[in-house]
Formats: structure tokens, sequence, C-alpha cells
């Protein structure tokens, strides 16, 4: 205490201090920190920052060549001019601007120091990779070029893209990616090689596990969703709804006909569809888009009753027939038979093509089994209905041949019928093997009416039938027993045919040749050779006439006999009147074999 009080008491004693005097104590004491601030200013402008070091600097002057920056140091730094132009060419430097710049190295003996802005912003580049990348983050890049493998990409640097890489799945035109801007993940890098590999597809795989969670936790079946056409195959398109892909089959697309889903959809098609089946164990999802709208059948026989006329374009075609679309998703079938009343329709493309719009009636339907029978022809009447009143029996057509077969010839008659002149009723008398032998196709010939069979289609003609049968009169014109005379026109084991006229022939049997056995006539005779013969018996309905060369010879005979018998005058003697007797029996007995022979000759047999 007594301390304290007597340094108190000293400080008393001490003497004051007036206000100029602290006046000036202040003073002096600014003046001593002014002076330690620029003191400290005089060393800062000799201080030399490394080589390599990045600083901040200001714009203190611009000319042709360089930009001179003042970084602090006692002389101003260099950049050269072509750093600071941009895309344009233009340069983008301004006095007062604050950059960061790299000192590059120092001159000594010119005092000046050479710095870069590109490699300053190289340096932060490099930087802001290493913290992106130790961060587990994202960089933003934008793609300037392919190359071998991938893609070249700037973040400021040059880094590598791998093809695999740049999406979720494979990409069709890679150009389509050049020029854009995207964010990348740093895989791995190397500075001191200047390596950076990027990765876009781990953002995006990251970011479809996110939607994937959430899209599974939202969908339910019979949800009514909206999606993006990510695939099309033959058989259905692949739909992603966020994350999850479903797969919406082509039988599922249309209640109508789809040949294929690329006709209704393209990639990148944004549609709207229903959940038909979830499975969320093999996160398999079935979509349906018909299901949308009512199925058309449910009313169908309602607005297609039988009978009905209906109006459809023709939408596939088979050997059996031709499917007809009514409206979206309901389709009729029209039999190959039911086409044409007239014609034998072998295949419906000869009537009808994909695309074409045809008229129908409506013949059956089955909604149940989904089946419509349609029926083209039944829109106009049957012609066969009809024809038999345009055509009866007896009467008398012109027509062309369309066709010549084996069997006959076809004649147009009306559009689409055609009349059959079979092959026997060509001709009466000429025995015709082929048509071809007396008709062209495209001739014009009458025939006559025979037949007409509706039921079976089918109008048979005759041409023979324009004359009388020569048959009919053969009778009056070769009685039997006349004498006639005739060319040989075919010689077989069992006789000889003789033509008496054209279309008109008649046999000699073999055994009406000579009284003497004969086998065959075949040697004895040659085609073309004259004979007479005797008419021995006529058959018009058969057509056919029974020669004998034997007949005429025994007549012969006979006559001599005959006349050598009435010539002999009355016997004188028992002998003479015995020879009589004789040949008087001998003659009868003649006659009753020339009777027996025609009972026995059988004048069936023919060529």
């Amino acid at each position: 205490m007594e301390n304290l009080a007597e340094n108190k008491a000293s400080d008393d004693n001490q003497p004051s201090v007036t206000s100029d005097e602290q006046t000036m104590s202040d003073h002096d004491a600014t003046d001593g920190e002014s002076m330690e601030d620029l003191m400290n200013l005089y060393e800062e402008s000799f201080k030399r920052f490394a080589e390599g070091e990045v600083v901040k600097g200001r714009i203190i002057s611009v000319d042709k060549d360089h930009v001179l920056v003042d970084i602090g140091y006692k002389s101003e730094g260099q950049i050269r001019i072509h750093e600071f132009r941009d895309e344009t060419g233009e340069i983008k430097a301004e006095i007062g601007d604050e950059v960061e710049v790299m000192v590059e190295w120092w001159d000594d003996e010119e005092e000046r120091v050479v710095l870069s802005k590109e490699k300053a912003a190289n340096v932060k580049v490099w930087e802001e990779i290493k913290r992106v990348y130790d961060a587990d983050e994202t960089i933003e890049g934008t793609i300037q070029s392919r190359v071998k493998g991938g893609f070249s990409v700037d973040i400021g640097v040059q880094a590598f893209l791998p093809g695999s890489q740049a999406d979720l799945r494979p990409i069709r035109n890679l150009d389509d990616l050049v020029g854009k801007t995207f964010a990348f993940k740093v895989l791995k890098y190397n500075r001191k090689r200047s390596n950076i590999v990027l990765s876009r597809r781990v953002i995006l795989e990251k970011e479809r596990e996110e939607k994937r969670s959430a899209t599974l936790a939202s969908i339910h079946e019979g949800k009514v969703v909206p999606g993006t056409v990510k695939n099309i195959t033959e058989y259905g398109v692949f739909v992603d709804l966020g994350g999850v892909d479903g797969l919406l089959h082509i039988t599922d697309i249309s209640w109508g006909r789809v040949k294929h889903p690329s006709e209704l959809f393209g990639i990148g098609d944004e549609i709207t569809v229903k959940i038909l089946n979830l499975d969320l164990e093999k996160e398999r999802v079935s979509l349906g888009m018909k299901q949308l709208t009512e199925d058309p059948w449910t009313q169908a026989a309602d607005r297609y009753p039988v009978s009905t006329h209906v109006t459809g374009r023709v939408v596939s075609l088979t050997d059996y027939g031709a499917f007809v679309e009514l409206e979206e998703g309901i389709e009729g079938l029209i039999h190959v038979s039911e086409m044409s009343w007239t014609r034998k329709v072998r295949h419906p493309s000869k009537v009808v093509s994909v695309g074409e719009e045809v008229d129908a009636v409506v013949l059956d339907i089955k909604p149940d089994s989904r089946r419509i029978s349609l029926g083209m022809k039944q829109v106009k009447p049957n012609p066969w209905d009809i024809i038999a009143e345009k055509y009866p029996v007896g009467t008398t057509i012109e027509g062309k041949i369309k066709n010549i077969t084996d069997f006959g010839l076809f004649i147009g008659i009306d559009e689409g019928i055609d009349g059959l002149v079979h092959i026997s009723d060509i001709s009466w008398t000429k025995r015709i093997k082929h048509p071809s032998e007396v008709y062209k196709k495209g001739d014009v010939v009458q025939a006559i009416v025979l037949d007409i069979e509706k039921d079976n289609e089918r109008f048979s003609l005759g041409v023979k039938q324009l004359q009388q049968d020569p048959w009919k009169t053969v009778a009056e014109r070769y009685e039997v027993g006349k004498e006639i005379t005739g060319t040989i026109t075919n010689l077989t084991d069992f006789g000889i045919f003789i033509e008496l006229e054209e279309g008109i022939e008649g046999l000699v049997h073999v055994s009406e040749i000579s009284k003497e056995k004969i086998k065959t006539p075949v040697g004895m005779y040659n085609i073309g050779d004259v004979i007479t013969a005797r008419v021995m018996n006529i058959n018009s309905d058969e057509r056919r006439i029974g020669l004998s060369i034997k007949r005429l010879e025994m007549e012969d005979e006979q006559s001599i006999l005959s006349e050598y018998v009435n010539s002999m005058k009355p016997a004188t003697s028992t002998f003479g009147e015995i020879l009589r007797e004789n040949l008087q029996e001998k003659f009868n007995e003649v006659d009753q074999e020339q009777t027996s022979d025609e009972d026995e000759q059988d004048p069936s047999e023919d060529k």
C-alpha cells in the first residue's frame, strides 16, 4: 500500500502535458506507421513470385502484341495478345480488368516478367478436376469431335469420353452428340500425362436407378401411364416408363391388324399405355394400348347383321381368300369361292389387291370367335338365275372360243359364263382325237344349247346338232343286201373298216372276208385299197354297218351253179336224174350255210 501511494504520488508530481504536445505526439505516431507501410510496399516491389505460381493482376495497358498486367512487382508483366482473342478473333481485354495469370519466367536483364493467362486457367482447371474427382461431383463439358473409340470433350482442357460411356445404350449416329454440352463424371485423370477419362453413363445410370425406384413404387396393374418409345422390334415396342422398361406387345397395340410396330411408332415417341401385368420381383411390365378403348367386337353383331352391305379395305391376301377391314379391329374374310358367280378364282390376287376398297355382303358373323364371313359376288344378282330364261334349250348361240382342252371347247356366252362343247358333240361322223384339229382359240362358232345345270353351273352346247344326224337316214342309203364300194381306212385283227362316205364306215368282219378261215386281214389288204362288199346289217342307234366280201364271192359261185343246173336238159336216164338231184341238194346246202353265217356274224365289233 505504501508503495502504491508512493507511486501515485510520484505520478502526481510529473509535469502535465499540454494539448499541443499531445497533437504533435499523435502526428509522430502516424508518420511512423505511414513510413512502415511505405517500407513494406517498397519491399513488396522487390518480392519475386515463383515461376509457375498463379497470381492476380490488373490490366494497365493493351497494345497490338502484348497486354501489360500489374502483379505488384517493380515492373509489369507481359502476356501475348493472342491469349485474349476469342473464337471470333476479337480481343477481350480492357484496361482495369482483373485477371489471373501464371508467372512463366523472369527476365532479369530486362527486368521484365513473362505471364500467361491460358496457363493460369489451365492450372485452375486441373485444380477443379481434382476437387470434382475427390468430392465425387460432376463437371460440365462440351463434346467437340469424334475420335477413335469415343469423343473429345472440352472441360477447360481436352478430355476423353469412351463411346461406351456416352449413353445407356449404343448410339446409332455418334455425330448427333457433337456440339452438345453435358455433365460428366471424372473416372480417372493423370495431370502429368494430361490424361482425363470421363463418363456420362454413370450419371445416367444413377438417374435411371432413382427413377426406377420411384416408378416401381407408384405403378400398379390397370394404371394408365405415359412413356417413351425406347426400342422397336418385330414383336413389339419397349417403352421407358421412367427407369423401368415395359413391353407393349404387337397384339396389344391395336384391336386392328398391325404388320410391324414401326408403322405406328418411332423411337422417342411419347405414348400413353395401360399396365396389364406387373412382376416386381423380375421387374417385368406388360403394357397395352388397345385396352385404352372398348373392344369393337362387343357391338359388332348389332352393327353388322347378316345381309348387311358393307365397304372395307383389303388388308391381307391368302390362298383361300381376302381379309377386309371394316373398321379398326374388325376384319371379315371373303372366301375365294365368294368372289365371283361365274369365274373360277384360283387366287384372290386375280380379283382384288391389298389396299383396295371393296363392297361386300355380310354372310355370317360370330362375335365370340371374332369372325365375319363376307361375300363379294352377292352384291350383284347371280347370272345363273336368269341364264336359263335367256338361253332356253335348243337356242342357237354364237360366241368366241375362249379355251380348248382335251375334252372340248369353251365358248364365251355372257360375261363370266362359258359354255362347253364336248368333243363328242363337235361332229356326227368325224373321229376327232383333239378339238384343236378342227378349231383354234379365238374362232367364232355357232352352237345349240343342249342343257343348263344351274346348281352345278354347267352350260352344255353342241355344234354337230346344228345339222341332222346322217346315221338317221343311213338305212335308206345303204339297204341290207346292197352291193357297195369303198376305201379301206383301217385294218385290225378282227376285220376291215371301209369308208362308205365321209364319216360313215362299215366293218367287214374277219369271218366275212373269205370262205377260208383267216386269222387276220393284216397283210392281205392295205389302207387305201378300194374293195366291194355286200351290206349285211345296219344298226343306226349304235352307228354300225356290217359288210361282207365272202358273201359276194359265194353269191357269184351260187349264180354260176344255178345257171348250170337250170341249163341242164331233162335226164334221159336214171343216172342223169340222180346227178341233178345231188346238184340241187348241194345248192340248198350252200344257201343254208350263207344263212347260218349271217346269224353267227357279230356286227358289234368295231375299231
